[in-house]
């Protein structure tokens, strides 16, 4: 699968999270044993977002591994912006995936990241798809909830259709009062309808 370009992401970000993944990287290589394959890390949310749209730059990395990993204590950084105003980006070790909506196939169906910098031999580092990156996005449902997903439909990189079928396929797995999710789900799909780039008009056939 080819890697997904950093394009999107403003410079200063995009040091601060390479230099916070090279860090779990250095780790990785002098801990022991030696790892037989690269360490998966999904990342979700507006850190994902930011990669995929350019949209709000967040504090935390929420992010998920493919294995049991000691991370370092060292996953913070502060940085300042295009403008100067200093910002912190740190890893959020308190990230838990499994108390929102997710798909069953969301690791698997993640897009891999084109980090230069970092080994992805070592730290393969990829993003939750847009569509499960929306459906993460349907249990909490707060107003920042409903900015993001708007934020990935304007890029054009949802549809409703596709969107409310990942959305169901994902509540089947979810334990707990669905009413709520099932209200979300709709309201989502009216935000998704919304924001969507318009078509281009077809250019009337010559006479």
């Amino acid at each position: 699968m080819k890697r997904l370009s950093t394009r999107h992401a403003a410079p200063p970000y995009l040091d601060a999270f390479r230099i916070i993944v090279s860090r779990i990287e250095g780790s990785l290589k002098t801990a022991g044993p030696k790892l037989t394959e690269p360490l998966k890390m999904y990342v979700a949310g507006g850190a994902a977002l930011h990669f995929y749209t350019g949209a709000r730059i967040s504090e935390d990395i929420d992010a998920t591994f493919s294995k049991r990993v000691i991370l370092p204590q060292d996953l913070e950084v502060t940085y300042r912006d295009r403008d100067g105003t200093p910002r912190l980006l740190y890893f959020d070790r308190q990230y838990n995936d499994t108390l929102g909506l997710l798909h069953e196939n969301a690791d698997l169906d993640s897009i891999p990241l084109n980090l230069q910098g970092v080994d992805s031999s070592i730290v393969d580092v990829r993003l939750l798809s847009p569509l499960d990156l929306a459906v993460s996005k349907l249990s909490r449902f707060e107003e920042e909830d409903q900015k993001d997903i708007r934020s990935l439909s304007e890029a054009g990189l949802l549809n409703v259709k596709d969107f409310r079928e990942r959305a169901e396929e994902a509540l089947v797995g979810y334990v707990g009062a669905s009413n709520r999710v099932q209200l979300s789900i709709k309201l989502a799909c009216a935000i998704i309808k919304d924001a969507a780039p318009a078509s281009p008009r077809k250019r009337a056939k010559p006479r």
